[in-house]
């Protein structure tokens, strides 16, 4: 309400203003026309969705970069740089960008799914639902230009933690991170080379970026624990394009597979398929890129970044189908090494299990770190710097008593073998009722 409120004090301002240059106006005719009233379309509208048309949109048609302009005044903000205004004060009505919209796959003799999808009962579950679309729409624009300004802004020399706290802090703000409403999902992941998953630093670690690194940069927003959890990977040294192209198009041949009724097994083999008929040549040596096998996609659900069903890389998973209203995470993950994971290194993520009931605790230190973790994180995932931040100290001891309970489990890095490398690309969608919506969708990836 207040929002609107300063919206329309400004809007009146801007009223005055046209009046005292009203010749100025009509010689330049640029009034957007009477009936449009959509203020939330100014503000980073091509960088969402690519230049791609709105749903219902002709795609012969193009936008008035005038139109924009007015509208730009009516949200009365546009974002700094690097970016600091949340993006609720950007988008001032509450209506945020849609994400890709794609059919849901349709083999060629089942015209009854097809009459499914456009029936009027679909349209209206899916405009009963709008609030919940804006939520994650948030989320995931709040993610859009965290790593734009990071992909901009990071360079080879600069240490993980600096990376990850520049992440971290920016994503706050744009997320304007308010408790348990809003904030960040789970720990920037930042694993570099054989190390595919779950590193981030821990306070201490004075580990650089370096030249020749390949990155994972794995992190996620959301609001109402409504979850973006997307990922690309970062590198300086164009020798390891053939790699980040073999697990992008694999990435999006799962997406381009994924929607209502697709079987999750038949999603892994198209992935390995795309994946594995690309090749990378390093020091002379050609390497297959291979899907790591025991890593893959996810579906999330309201503060649960795994919700129970998987979506393999590889084929051979469940013929279990994904079903209406789901969200899943499309991620893939590629290697020149083995193609399989395992534990190691220093832990530094952790998440509490969202299934565990009540579990008696003796150490006074369990039950205080406990209600701090519930306090501030409930069941999403968060890592010491994490702790720290907050003002807990001397926590390990009590971290692994609620890791011996089951209460909280540990998730240290998951490594392929030494000296080789791998990549990750992840986008989050969702299965509505009339199509398949890409949210975290950018220019970038």
């Amino acid at each position: 309400m207040l929002i609107e409120a300063a919206e329309n004090l400004e809007i009146s301002g801007e009223v005055a203003k046209k009046k005292k240059n009203k010749k100025k106006k009509k010689k330049d005719n640029e009034a957007p026309p009477s009936g449009e009233q959509n203020g939330d379309v100014g503000v980073g509208v091509d960088e969402v969705n690519g230049d791609q048309p709105p749903e219902g949109q002709d795609s012969s048609e193009k936008p008035n970069a005038k139109k924009k302009k007015n509208k730009k005044k009516k949200t009365g903000k546009t974002q700094t740089d690097p970016p600091t205004i949340p993006i609720s004060e950007l988008f001032p009505t509450g209506s945020f960008p849609e994400g890709q919209i794609m059919d849901h796959p349709i083999s060629a003799d089942d015209k009854k799914a097809a009459d499914r999808f456009s029936s009027e009962e679909a349209r209206a579950i899916d405009r009963l639902q709008i609030d919940m679309y804006n939520e994650v729409r948030q989320a995931a624009e709040a993610h859009r230009q965290t790593r734009q300004h990071i992909q901009r802004w990071v360079k080879p020399g600069m240490k993980m933690i600096d990376i990850c706290e520049e992440l971290e802090n920016t994503a706050r703000k744009l997320i304007n991170e308010n408790g348990l409403e809003s904030g960040l999902a789970f720990p920037t992941g930042c694993s570099r080379n054989h190390v595919a998953a779950h590193y981030t630093p821990n306070a201490g670690d004075t580990t650089v970026l370096e030249y020749d690194d390949v990155v994972k940069m794995d992190f996620g927003t959301h609001i109402k624990g409504r979850i973006i959890d997307c990922a690309w990977t970062m590198t300086f040294n164009d020798k390891f394009d053939p790699l980040l192209k073999a697990v992008q198009e694999a990435t999006e041949m799962g997406i381009k597979t994924a929607g209502i009724d697709a079987r999750l097994c038949d999603i892994g083999a198209a992935i390995q398929e795309v994946m594995e008929s690309h090749e990378i040549e390093l020091e002379g040596k050609t390497y297959q890129v291979k899907s790591i096998r025991n890593l893959n996609g996810h579906s999330i659900s309201p503060y649960q970044i795994h919700s129970g069903k998987t979506v393999p890389i590889i084929k051979g998973g469940e013929t279990v189908r994904m079903e209406e209203n789901e969200f899943y995470a499309i991620e893939t993950f590629g290697s020149t090494g083995k193609g399989y994971v395992h534990e190691d290194m220093e832990c530094s993520h952790y998440m509490k299990n969202f299934d565990v009931g009540h579990v008696p605790l003796r150490l006074l230190k369990s039950k205080q770190l406990l209600n701090t973790i519930n306090k501030n994180f409930g069941t999403l995932a968060f890592c010491r710097r994490w702790l720290d931040r907050i003002g807990e100290s001397r926590y390990l001891m009590a971290l692994k008593d609620l890791g011996e309970k089951g209460i909280v489990d540990p998730y240290p890095p998951l490594v392929d073998i030494k000296g080789c490398y791998t990549a990750q690309y992840e986008h989050t969608i969702l299965l509505r009722p009339t199509c398949k919506e890409v949210i975290s969708r950018g220019t970038d990836y």
